[in-house]
């Protein structure tokens, strides 16, 4: 677990971005791989993040997670003015806790949910990681591991003019035989993520919000179907 306080998420050569015009701070939740959870100011200062790499158990942390950033950063849930939800791409049973969370967290308080494709948090971070070193950008994919010998894979070039990552291609899912074919059709490097940053998650949504823009649709971005699916018709009861 781990705990960044006070650090500000910054560009460096680039221009950056108009101030976003937001007040209050934005809570990020994301669940696709480990459970991420983070509260930033509208400026990009980090108040506190939490990170649980468990890729099980999301249910049983996520709202002590939820409570700490919060304590840790002094304030109460009426100061969160923006929720932002990672949408995956990740497992259904892991996946939904984190959605269910920032739902419930933003319905109590009636305040906007912003969802947020997790694979562009990664993107954000490598992109902010290479404009801070000077390091030429070019194609690459974030890449997770589905589990079940599959991974799933989006692919990215660049920032566009409000400083969010552009998706050359959407989310897809590969045989991890296939894998490295698929990324080269799209000429992209491989970037291998073994967890999501719920500050670039959350930074992602007060950009959008700035620009007025969505960046991701409601639904989650699922893997696959659930394991556990209701019978097609109801079991014969016999007295």
């Amino acid at each position: 677990m781990l705990f960044v306080v006070g650090a500000r998420i910054g560009w460096a050569s680039r221009p950056r971005p108009a101030p976003i015009t937001l007040e209050g701070v934005i809570l990020g939740i994301d669940t696709s791989i480990g459970t991420a959870v983070t509260v930033i100011e509208p400026d990009g200062v980090v108040r506190a993040q939490l990170d649980s790499g468990d890729p099980r158990g999301h249910a049983e942390v996520i709202g002590d997670h939820v409570a700490r950033v919060l304590a840790e950063s002094e304030i109460t849930s009426a100061d969160v003015t923006h929720v932002a939800a990672g949408m995956g791409p990740g497992p259904f049973t892991g996946l939904r806790v984190g959605i269910a969370a920032a739902r419930a967290f933003a319905l109590g308080r009636g305040i906007p949910l912003i969802p947020v494709v997790s694979h562009d948090a990664v993107a954000l971070d490598r992109m902010l990681m290479a404009a801070m070193t000077g390091a030429d950008e070019e194609r690459f994919a974030v890449v997770t591991d589905a589990r079940r010998r599959e991974f799933a894979f989006t692919v990215y070039e660049g920032l566009d003019d409000d400083g969010l990552p552009v998706r050359v291609a959407d989310p897809a899912l590969a045989p991890r035989d296939e894998l490295d074919a698929a990324l080269a059709a799209h000429g992209a490097r491989r970037l291998d993520a073994g967890s999501v940053p719920a500050a670039m998650l959350a930074l992602a949504a007060g950009r959008a919000v700035a620009a007025g823009r969505r960046i991701a649709a409601d639904d989650a971005l699922y893997l696959r179907s659930p394991d556990v699916t209701a019978p097609t018709a109801p079991k014969r009861v016999i007295a």
